[in-house]
């Protein structure tokens, strides 16, 4: 791994623990679906579904039919579902279509450009029950499918919605009232006589909260990289579940210097150094995905030790303070996961960024290598 100066780790184990542990919730009708999206919140899109569906889970969620596509090219097999809005004339139905790629509408005219297409792609309606981005209100679901005749009637296979705060687990008032109104479309649906159509309303939160919201389908994406959608749930629930993150990131040390008392370090000169120090330079910097508002305060592992950012983090580099730490030229860094005696979990890095794990994660620059572990 080392012949690279960054490199981002998959551990296969902690994946398949994960997906143990959400199979134990779920019921053994309900499929488990993994969200892939946004190059599978920085796992790297191929390389993470592969993994997965070794591991067995029953379909993919993706943002995009170019995402989708790229898992078919790769010899992913099982459904694949666009959660994000798929915008006609530019192709992407007829691709959808060829790849056997379900996409999503939320809009009327979402619902008239598949049926002008010339290739129909199978689709699932998505409701808007509180989220308030896509979908159908469902006082409007009626109407729109009174809409879905021959020749698309056959392609409407699916109808879901997405909590917005299911994840709060001491409030459950706002999913509970998203989940009875997803019910009420669920019975416009079978009025209108639309028969087989595959239910799922629960992404991570929901079931991890409550398995009433499981349906036919669970949409699981934070949890099966081994991070808690928040920290409430993981207060309550972690005696019950033990999730294992799967990804760390690791970089080499390409130099290691000494400055004297008073000197600066750094753009800008917004960091000096109060005492003689003992530098590390880490080739990553902020277009790697290291945020830019750690400078001065994040924290690297070296040698089970701490090591702080010192000064700006540059767009490649940053210098962290190794006084006291053991190391050298080619050593390991950690900058999220785990080494040696400590850790660096990547909502630790969140916090230092005033933001969530989802972004940490999901930001890490895509050309840097995933390597399964």
């Amino acid at each position: 791994m080392k012949k690279n100066k960054t490199w981002i780790e998959i551990k296969k184990s902690a994946l398949e623990n994960n997906i143990k542990q959400f199979r134990k919730l779920i019921p053994n009708k309900t499929q488990l679906w993994s969200v892939v999206k946004s190059n599978a919140y920085g796992h790297g899109l191929t390389t993470f579904a592969k993994l997965a569906e070794d591991a067995g889970v029953d379909g993919f969620c993706v943002d995009s039919v170019v995402e989708g596509a790229k898992l078919r090219e790769t010899g992913i097999k099982k459904p694949i579902l666009v959660l994000g809005p798929t915008v006609a004339p530019n192709g992407f139905l007829i691709e959808a279509a060829a790849n056997d790629i379900t996409v999503t509408v939320s809009t009327e005219e979402g619902l008239v450009q598949i049926e002008q297409a010339k290739a129909k792609p199978k689709f699932h309606i998505k409701v808007d029950t509180g989220m308030h981005r896509q979908g159908f209100y469902p006082n409007d679901l009626l109407k729109i499918l009174k809409k879905i005749k021959s020749p698309i009637r056959d392609s409407f296979t699916g109808l879901y919605t997405h909590f917005a705060s299911a994840k709060d687990i001491s409030y459950p008032t706002y999913t509970d009232g998203q989940f009875k109104k997803f019910k009420e479309a669920i019975k416009h649906c079978e009025s209108a006589g639309f028969k087989n159509l595959t239910y799922h309303s629960a992404a991570t939160g929901g079931t991890l909260v409550n398995t009433k919201y499981t349906e036919d389908v669970v949409r699981i994406g934070i949890g099966l990289y081994g991070l808690w959608p928040s920290g409430e749930l993981e207060t309550q629930l972690s005696d019950k579940i033990s999730l294992k993150p799967v990804l760390s990131w690791r970089a080499i040390i390409s130099e290691i210097k000494e400055v004297e008392k008073g000197h600066y370090i750094g753009y800008d000169l917004t960091e000096r150094a109060t005492k003689k120090t003992k530098l590390a330079v880490i080739p990553i910097g902020y277009w790697h995905g290291f945020d830019r508002s750690l400078s001065g305060i994040g924290n690297v592992l070296i040698a089970g030790k701490r090591a702080k950012v010192m000064g700006r983090v540059s767009m490649d580099l940053i210098v962290v303070d190794v006084s006291g730490i053991t190391c050298k030229v080619g050593d390991t860094a950690t900058l999220i996961g785990s080494s040696g005696s400590d850790e660096i979990p990547a909502g630790e890095m969140a916090r230092f960024a005033n933001t969530t794990h989802y972004e940490t994660i999901t930001r890490i620059n895509p050309l840097i290598e995933r390597i399964v572990v």
